[in-house]
């Protein structure tokens, strides 16, 4: 038996419109959640035009000619935008006839590349028993057919399985979110060793240490702690009302003095620094899961991730702006202040699910908006983002 992915309703108008306005063929990338049962797919976002193809308008004719480099680029950049539980979890082609025969081949590669380029980005790794197919889907431009079919990304040799592709109305208009406050004091040492100061370098190192600690936290929701295993609606009130506007919301605290596994001893390590970094505020986090019976450990694992991805995306996105604006070559060791982007939610259109992003304090929201056109293929009104986090350094 193969998988069954469980589709928002409009993707398949978004498909459809995609496969009329862009020929001979267009990629793009499916959002959605994986469970071991079933998987839900709640965005599809075609990959954007470069920049010389908007200007003549034109699409290259050949499935060789697709961009790799160009597809990854785009999933990495829509992944720091995905809160907590939501991942790139498929790849798509709507292609004419006469591409159809290698559109698979071309899908494949793109599948293994994308989650290569994902997975060296994070900073947790995947269960064991966590869901490794991804979704390859095939459109065919004429006749409209849907073909979906998995890899397992786990494996480089693996072949297609079938499976199912399945519309329906509302899908995540009442999955249940989780949201949390995290305080964040990180001190990391600059190593007097390490060659040039290479901060990047220090700062994910630092963060890999502190994201081990968050993975063993003890997580309270609504302010009880839940074994694993339990649902995570159990001894819950049915919301009454309507379904389709209200969102059930948990208020999850985190308790990073609190270690789960015990057995870590904490071991004192003398060395020469020559600096050091500090990380400092308070980050919001947020994740959300199917309501379909979800367990504690899926929506707990769901935020951890949140947790973990706000923090390392926020100084990768630091780290590229000081590149931009300052020069890779800058080597000034003075005392100095960086703020982090703030994160901002966006809500999707008949969905409870929001999606995020992250703002420095002089981006004004028309650039926010662009970005959400160009990455998510979404307009954004102005009103409707939410910054949820002070400014603070």
């Amino acid at each position: 038996m193969g998988r069954t992915y469980f589709v928002e309703e409009t993707i398949g108008q978004y498909l459809s419109d995609l496969s009329t306005k862009l020929k001979p063929y267009v990629t793009g990338l499916l959002i959605g959640q994986c469970s071991p049962q079933r998987d839900y797919v709640v965005r599809a976002v075609r990959t954007p035009p470069k920049e010389e193809e908007k200007e003549d308008n034109i699409s290259p004719s050949k499935l060789a000619s697709i961009d790799e480099e160009w597809i990854t680029t785009h999933a990495s950049q829509v992944s720091r935008m995905l809160p907590g539980g939501l991942l790139v979890l498929g790849v798509f082609i709507i292609a004419t006839p006469e591409l159809s025969k290698d559109s698979q081949n071309a899908l494949r590669k793109l599948i293994f590349s994308v989650e290569k380029s994902l997975t060296k980005r994070r900073l947790w790794k995947p269960a064991e028993e966590e869901v490794s197919d991804r979704a390859a889907l095939q459109i065919c431009s004429a006749t409209k057919k849907v073909v979906c079919r998995t890899y397992d990304v786990q494996d480089p040799k693996s072949s297609a399985k079938p499976a199912d592709w399945k519309y329906q109305s509302a899908l995540s208009a009442s999955w249940l979110a989780l949201s949390c406050t995290v305080n964040v004091n990180i001190h990391i040492p600059l190593l007097a060793t390490s060659p040039n100061h290479d901060l990047e370098k220090n700062t994910k190192n630092g963060l890999n240490r502190w994201s081990k600690q968050i993975e063993d936290s003890v997580f309270l929701i609504n302010g009880q702690v839940k074994d694993d295993d339990t649902e995570l609606l159990e001894g819950q009130k049915k919301l009454r009302g309507n379904p389709q506007s209200s969102t059930q919301f948990f208020d999850v605290k985190v308790l990073t003095q609190l270690s789960r596994s015990s057995s870590h001893r904490s071991t004192a390590t003398v060395q020469v620094c020559s600096g050091s970094i500090n990380l400092k505020g308070a980050v919001k986090c947020r994740a959300y899961v199917h309501n379909n019976k979800p367990r504690v450990k899926e929506a707990v694992q769901a935020l951890k991730r949140d947790i973990i991805n706000t923090l390392s995306d926020r100084c990768e996105i630091l780290f590229e702006d000081l590149i931009i604006n300052e020069g890779p070559h800058k080597k000034n060791f003075q005392r100095e202040y960086h703020v982090l982007p703030q994160r901002l939610f966006v809500p999707v259109a008949g969905s409870s699910v929001m999606l995020s992003d992250y703002k420095f304090g002089d981006e004004a929201a028309g650039e926010i908006q662009e970005r959400f056109v160009e990455m998510l293929d979404q307009s954004v009104q102005a009103e409707d983002i939410h910054i949820a986090e002070e400014m603070n350094t």
